[in-house]
């Protein structure tokens, strides 16, 4: 198991870099304030890690929402393009384990498990492209109905023509231009 505790140093440029991404990016988070969000973040240190992980993978996580009801704090990628680190992989581990030859280092599922985040849904991605134009030139897996996937296939989403677009494929296919977006709450 990796180690999910981070140095004080870490943990410092961390917050460092979600304080300016937060600040420069109010229209994601109307009405929130910075040192609530902080707060919060230091009485829950364990995500700390994973908001770590989504950085270092290109994720350039930022909050978008506050659940009314816990109080939790919504993070979601929000890197302008799918997340660097997270691109050209399957859909989920049966599809890893199906394909015989040229397989990809991983899949989507199990990158989200390792980093402690969710894979957005259908609807968190349309309501974050809300938010500003992303994925403009690639695209990110979606939690797919196990309906779907039970037939083989996987859903993902892009931003073309001013337009998202929800498509499938095959779950084990992979391309260099597609990776996942992940939400974390904290």
């Amino acid at each position: 198991m990796p180690n999910t505790t981070l140095t004080s140093k870490q943990r410092e440029e961390l917050l460092k870099t979600l304080k300016a991404r937060f600040e420069k990016n109010t229209n994601r988070h109307k009405n929130l304030e910075w040192t609530k969000v902080q707060a919060r973040l230091e009485a829950h240190t364990g995500k700390l890690w994973s908001l770590h992980e989504m950085e270092r993978t290109g994720g350039e996580p930022d909050v978008v929402g506050q659940d009314e009801k816990t109080g939790e704090y919504i993070f979601y990628d929000c890197s302008a393009e799918s997340p660097k680190s997270r691109r050209s992989i399957c859909y989920d581990h049966d599809a890893l384990e199906s394909r015989k030859e040229h397989k990809p280092a991983d899949s989507a599922v199990n990158m989200a498990t390792a980093l402690g985040i969710e894979i957005l849904t259908e609807e968190q991605y349309r309501e974050f492209q809300k938010l500003g134009t992303f994925d403009t030139k690639t695209s990110s897996w979606i939690k797919t109905p196990s309906a779907v996937r039970k037939l083989g296939g996987a859903l993902f989403c892009d931003r073309r023509y001013d337009t998202v677009f929800t498509y499938h494929n095959g779950a084990e296919s992979y391309y260099a231009a597609r990776g996942f977006r992940g939400s974390l709450r904290v």
